[in-house]
Formats: structure tokens, sequence, C-alpha cells
């Protein structure tokens, strides 16, 4: 392998889902050979409209007894009727299939915190001023009642 000096580094503002891959694809091998859990899956609530396109849900993985989830959206819209704790419930209800004693996600003090803390989340910790003037939340959901 080359060494460092003759990698150049590129700093970008766009990339692109196959460039981001090998960041992740890298990760997660280096993950399950540090701890030798090899059980990692993603796991994708999607909700589609007419013609089949996602116009909101989840998205998230579960490894090693714990479900993370990355991104739950729903278009304005949408909010307030419920879909939002249908998508939930469906992701708990995997995770919960797959195993998982907890759900972890983040958020940000203007986004959802209430919403997940009526499910049944609680803040284990915050990052203040992210971003400027507000809260980054991490939450989590313990399914195994304790």
């Amino acid at each position: 392998m080359k060494d460092a000096a003759s990698h150049p580094l590129v700093v970008e503002t766009q990339a692109s889902p196959r460039d981001v891959s090998v960041l992740e694809d890298g990760l997660s091998q280096f993950n399950a050979d540090a701890t030798g859990i090899r059980d990692g899956e993603l796991l994708c609530v999607f909700l589609r409209g007419s013609e089949q396109e996602v116009v909101g849900g989840a998205y998230g993985w579960t490894w090693g007894g714990a479900c993370y989830v990355r991104y739950l959206f729903l278009p304005t819209e949408m909010r307030g009727r419920g879909l939002g704790t249908r998508v939930m419930n469906e992701v708990e209800g995997a995770a919960r299939a797959r195993g998982c004693r907890q759900i972890i996600l983040e958020t940000h003090d203007f986004q959802a915190s209430d919403f997940y803390r009526r499910l049944g989340f609680a803040i284990t910790g915050q990052v203040e001023d992210y971003p400027r003037g507000h809260s980054c939340l991490t939450m989590v959901k313990r399914l195994d009642g304790g």
C-alpha cells in the first residue's frame, strides 16, 4: 500500500452514494472485526406515495443487541396524524424481533425530542451549541424493561 503522502486529500461538498459506502462498509468491517459481532443489518421503514416513491419513514440498523435510528422524517403535512408513531412502532417491533434490548437515536432540541419522550425515550447525552444556539440530544429507549 502506498504511504499516506501519496494519497491526496480532497474536501468535497457532495459525495456519491458509492463513495460514502466505502466508508460505511469499511467501518462496519472494522467494527465486526474488533468486536466479533457480525449480526449488523439495515432497518428501513418507508412510507410510500401513490407512485411507490418514498415520502417519509425511518432508516437505521441493528447490531449487537441494539437498534440505531439514523433518520426519521415525515413531510410537514403528514405530521400530527400518528404516522410517526406507526413508523416508530414498526421500528421497535423489528428491533425486538432481532433481539435488540434498546433503541438509540440522536435528535436536536428543535426537532422531535418531545415526540420521542412520549414514545418512552430518555435523554442520555447532550451536546450544547450544536448547532449554534441549540443542543444535540442522544436518546435511548430500553426494550427489556430495564
